[in-house]
This record gives C-alpha cells, structure tokens and sequence, in this order.
C-alpha cells in the first residue's frame, strides 16, 4: 500500500482531522487539548445534572411539606368552627346539669302538701342553699357588701344616705340588689344605698 492510502486509512479510523473539535471521548486524536475539553464539558454537565435533580428533588420535598401543612391548618379550622359551633349550642350544658337537682328539689317541694310553715320554710332553706352550692361550683360568687368602701368596681349607688356620720361617709350603708361574679368577673353589680 502506499503511504498515502496508509494515512487516509488512520484518518478514517480515528474519525479525527488534526485541529479535532468534536469533544467526543472516544476521540482517538492525539490532540490532548481536544480530549480535555470533552472530559471537563462532560463533568460540567454531569455537576448540572446533579444539582438539577437535587434542586427537583427539594421541590418536591418542600411541595409535600406544603401540603401537608396546609391539609393540617385546613383540619384545624374545620375542628375549630365545629367547636365554636359546639360552645354556642351546648355551652349552657354544664350549668343546667348543675341546677337541674335544685328544680327537681322545687318540684318536690311544690307537690307537697303539708300545711307545717317550719317544715316548708326548713325545706325552702335547704334548696337556697343547695342552689347556691351549686353556683359555687360554676363560679358564680356573691359580691359582699356589708360595712365595704363604696368600689364602683363592685357597687352601683342608686341612693346616697345623707346624715350617717363621718364613719359611714363612702360605704355601703344598704344592699337593694346582689351582686354577682363570675370567676372574678362581674356579671352584675351590687345595687346599693352609699352614706353622704
């Protein structure tokens, strides 16, 4: 063979004109410039790839926790109404089972037909007490007012007393109507006579 046909026959072979830029590595030029190009390109492109997935992946991560957060606020506002909805159908529940035995003790005392007053009033006093007992136990307290300071925190005056002495001057002289609170707030004030 001629040389000619020799060297045409390693060109074709290698697929590779000597100023090669076809990045491939299977390059079998000996342009060592041409293989390193290739081989950073690839690892270039490899480091996209990877930062690429990585990127999909934390979206996809955060995607779910999105839902899922949301899911969970969505829950908790549906349970949230439902309770509210809840405390205004049924919030009275507690204080009527509370007083419910006070009415069956009235009902008792109504069917009775005794004509002793000691024993209606004795039976009068042991259902006031047991009402009272019973609002005790939801919170309802009453507001004192014997020989107290006038407090319009407590007290509403609708009487000033003229005449009562240095002494009584700014205190509850009379209680015209009780008082009440509930767990330290006051639901009704005390209506009182107020010394002048």
């Amino acid at each position: 063979m001629s040389e000619n046909k020799k060297e045409n026959i390693d060109t074709e072979s290698k697929h590779v004109a000597p100023d090669c830029e076809c990045n491939d590595q299977d390059c079998a030029c000996d342009n060592s410039e041409c293989k390193a190009d290739g081989a950073e390109e690839k690892s270039a492109e490899q480091l996209l790839e990877e930062k690429l997935e990585k990127a999909e992946k934390e979206l996809a991560d955060m995607k779910d926790q999105y839902l899922r957060k949301a899911a969970e606020f969505e829950n908790y506002r549906k349970r949230t109404l439902k309770e509210k909805g809840e405390l205004a159908t049924y919030g009275a529940e507690n204080a009527v089972k509370a007083i419910l035995p006070v009415l069956d003790d009235f009902e008792r005392a109504m069917a009775d037909k005794s004509d002793d007053v000691k024993s209606v009033r004795d039976g009068m006093q042991l259902i006031f007490n047991k009402f009272v007992k019973a609002l005790k136990g939801l919170g309802v307290e009453k507001i004192d007012t014997a020989d107290k300071d006038f407090d319009v925190d407590f007290h509403e005056a609708i009487a000033m007393v003229p005449g009562m002495g240095d002494d009584k001057k700014g205190k509850v002289i009379d209680c015209v109507q009780t008082g009440y609170k509930l767990n330290d707030k006051v639901i009704r004030h005390a209506k009182v006579a107020v010394g002048q």
